[in-house]
């Protein structure tokens, strides 16, 4: 099939990296000239998000669907399931990019549903972590894994992004029965320029989902250490919105440094960047962050967990890797005081980063593997 393509992305929840993703897709469609949608939870989300619709809007010529997605599978999916469907079905797509467990159960089902009625549709998953996080002893990891298996076979393509969910998939779900390929996310141009640190910058910054899975906790606690250790008084922003972010407020307390950790709603991570000098990703799981592309990108000597594909955008060897405990994390935030230029000097150079993590060389590769399942 050539030309014009209708592409719709269907997701849960429209926060994070996936909504992130989604959007950086969305552009770089819409300016290949396709006709893009939109179908994702209405019930997660804020105001930040809704200003982050409003900003791409423009290129969705299919329009954006919000209908309420529970997280986790449940006799409510039934109903969710039928409004989604009739949703997608007026939307006519010829490509159904399903992202994260939720979006890509939904993006396939719906996507056969639609064959069934005559209609071509590619099917595609991006598993972005999603059920990849569950340990395979426990019941809840069997259970996905087994369903993610049956969901092959009405698989057209898997995206992977990065080699490290790859592997996690093979060894917890088996080799992939569909095809499938590597796309790592990407950037835009613009990102690339260097941020400026505020005059009044905080030592250490963390930005993410206010859960446990992204460690706030470990990042509070390694301050903590960081600051026993060096006989110092840190600073840090927390940058971030989450159920959970009451929580970190009081264990901030309690470790007697809620007057020097500064916590705020979110914001673009360009904005959020020139609030401290030193990033921290205290992750216990990632699939392939945009926060550790963005922050290198942006110039910011980075402190991150070696989970996921983190090492494949810093190095293995990167003194920036630790493991996600509380006296690794610390240990590298005492290494940055150290000598910050020092540190600084060995993150991945911006020329290596371009290279790599390009969003038109990402638009561009998943394209052809929507064209090449629609020629099959």
């Amino acid at each position: 099939m050539s030309g014009k393509l209708r592409i719709v992305h269907c997701f849960r929840s429209p926060v994070g990296g996936i909504f992130r993703h989604v959007r950086d897709l969305c552009a770089a469609q819409a300016a290949a000239g396709h006709e893009i949608g939109i179908v994702c939870d209405s019930s997660t989300g804020g105001p930040y998000e809704d200003g982050l619709f409003a900003e791409i809007s423009h290129l969705l010529a299919l329009g954006v669907a919000r209908t309420p997605m529970q997280r986790h599978i449940g006799l409510g999916d039934v109903g969710a399931a039928w409004r989604t469907l009739g949703i997608v079905r007026r939307m006519r797509p010829d490509v159904l990019h399903g992202h994260g467990a939720k979006g890509g159960t939904y993006a396939r089902c719906f996507g056969t549903a639609m064959r069934l009625g005559g209609r071509q549709v590619a099917r595609l998953y991006a598993p972005h972590g999603g059920s990849l996080h569950y340990a395979p002893e426990t019941r809840s990891g069997r259970f996905f894994f087994t369903l993610e298996r049956m969901m092959e076979r009405v698989t057209d393509h898997i995206l992977f992004v990065s080699q490290y969910e790859e592997r996690s998939y093979e060894l917890k779900i088996g080799r992939p029965r569909a095809p499938h390929s590597l796309v790592y996310n990407g950037l835009r141009a613009e990102e690339f320029d260097p941020v400026t640190d505020a005059p009044d910058a905080a030592d250490f910054l963390f930005i993410g989902m206010m859960r446990d899975l992204k460690g706030p906790d470990l990042f509070i606690d390694a301050l903590d250490a960081a600051e026993r250790e060096t006989g110092r008084r840190l600073s840090a922003v927390m940058v971030g919105d989450g159920d959970d972010r009451a929580k970190y407020i009081a264990q901030a307390r309690v470790r007697g440094l809620g007057d020097r950790i500064t916590f705020r709603p979110a914001m673009p991570a360009r904005e959020a960047f020139a609030l401290a000098r030193v990033m921290v990703v205290p992750s216990r799981a990632e699939a392939m962050p945009y926060i550790v592309l963005e922050a290198l990108a942006a110039g910011k000597p980075l402190i991150a967990t070696a989970v996921g594909g983190i090492p494949e955008i810093t190095g293995s060897d990167s003194p920036a890797l630790c493991a996600p405990v509380v006296t690794e994390i610390a240990g590298r935030m005492v290494l940055a005081l150290k000598d910050e230029a020092a540190f600084r000097s060995r993150m991945p150079t911006l020329c290596t980063m371009k290279e790599r993590f390009s969003a038109d060389t990402m638009a561009a590769r998943i394209e052809s593997v929507y064209r090449a399942v629609l020629r099959a």
